[in-house]
């Protein structure tokens, strides 16, 4: 039986800022700008939260289905480590402005960055389990970063949007390799949120943890896969993408650990099967449990597919779990997601200038976790409203009314 991904689309929001504005502006060291890999990031507005993100992501994929597929989808699954309730999950919202059949079982599932992997190979399992051909699930992983003046170089990097993913046994966008996964785990404290409005960590202690994670997952990998060669039976290779500096030193460490390479050799290596990959995570920043698939979109639109390739995939999540699995992908892959219009929806973003950017946090820390009553107020950042949303369709926040987030359609 094929399973996997049918259909797949990111949302990164209505504003961005120049990554290097940043630097300047906190007087972050200049010489770790280029590791970055970085030339923008999404930044939030007050009338976006996680499940605006989530609507606008997965209502596109909704929208194409005929109405008798739409009532196929029976398992709506959200990833978040932005959620909005300790209790009452952000799927709820998402399942109600869908319009998705009242059939259907919904929650959420949190697992720091690696919660869209966890999601995906859930209901990946479900759909092959499942007793009822042509049932469909939908996976969306949604992320907004909790921001301050004082996070030193995650705020250079920590970004906002969704991917959401159409999961049934029509894997137009990429075919699971089904049972061929390594993984990895164990406990690390590298990057946390301990209070659901601040994120904190050690950075140089997560960069450690992914490379080891990396590596050992790849090992599980290849010990349940027969002849598999890391440079040759994956034609391309997408990677949780925190910055793209992190995915450069873990694809160099192990071709150096598998095949002694040359720095040349890792370096045209990276630029064929990898670099594709960061085209959207460059223009968009960290998008935690979305990540990865975000990079997946990248190397689809961006590499060339004229025959069936294989797609090898890493996911890491803090504190930590981690997956290596792979999948299949073809012309149609491209075709279809093309339709989505990534690109051009990331560049009608309005750029933000440094000013505009500082006023943005202000603004955006009046809506902390447990806000009981909030009347978004449009007319703080009119201009960016007026340039992305006015009349455009999208899903909105309007207000919280006795803690009840009510949306509304711009």
């Amino acid at each position: 039986m094929k399973v996997g991904i049918e259909a797949i689309n990111f949302f990164g929001g209505s504003a961005c800022i120049d990554v290097r504005s940043i630097f300047e502006k906190r007087g972050l060291d200049s010489g770790r700008y280029d590791n970055l890999m970085l030339d923008a990031k999404s930044v939030a507005i007050p009338c976006e939260d996680p499940v605006t993100y989530a609507v606008n992501a997965a209502k596109p994929l909704v929208d194409r289905l005929s109405d008798k597929e739409k009532k196929m989808i029976d398992l709506l699954i959200t990833t978040t480590e932005s959620g909005i309730d300790f209790g009452k999950s952000i799927s709820t919202y998402v399942h109600d402005y869908l319009t998705l059949s009242n059939n259907c079982r919904v929650f959420e599932l949190k697992q720091a960055c690696y919660g869209g992997t966890a999601a995906l190979q859930m209901a990946a399992s479900y759909i092959v389990a499942s007793c009822f051909p042509g049932r469909k699930a939908l996976v969306i992983a949604t992320d907004m970063a909790k921001l301050s003046e004082d996070m030193d170089y995650f705020e250079a990097s920590q970004g906002v949007g969704a991917v959401a993913m159409l999961i049934s046994d029509r894997p137009d966008i990429m075919e699971l390799d089904l049972g061929a996964s390594g993984y990895y785990s164990f406990e690390v404290m590298d990057t946390c949120r301990p209070l659901p409005d601040m994120e904190t960590g050690d950075s140089d202690l997560s960069l450690l943890s992914y490379l080891d994670c990396f590596e050992q997952c790849f090992r599980d990998y290849e010990a349940k896969v027969e002849k598999v060669d890391f440079m040759t039976t994956f034609d391309s290779l997408a990677f949780h993408t925190p910055f793209g500096g992190m995915v450069k030193g873990a694809h160099r460490k192990l071709m150096r650990e598998l095949y002694r390479a040359t720095s040349e050799e890792i370096e045209c290596d990276f630029q064929t099967r990898v670099m594709p990959s960061l085209t959207y995570c460059s223009k968009v920043g960290n998008v935690y449990s979305a990540s990865l698939y975000l990079s997946l979109c990248g190397l689809i639109e961006y590499t060339a597919i004229h025959e069936e390739k294989r797609i090898g995939l890493f996911s890491y999540g803090s504190g930590c779990s981690s997956e290596f699995f792979s999948g299949l992908v073809g012309p149609g892959s491209k075709q279809k997601l093309m339709e989505m219009n990534i690109e051009q929806l990331l560049s009608k973003r309005h750029k933000l200038s440094i000013d505009e950017y500082e006023r943005l946090l202000l603004l955006n820390k009046e809506i902390p976790f447990g806000t009981r009553n909030h009347r978004v107020a449009f007319d703080d950042f009119n201009t960016i409203y007026s340039h992305f949303y006015r009349g455009s369709g999208f899903l909105i926040l309007y207000e919280i009314n006795e803690y009840h987030r009510e949306y509304r359609w711009s």
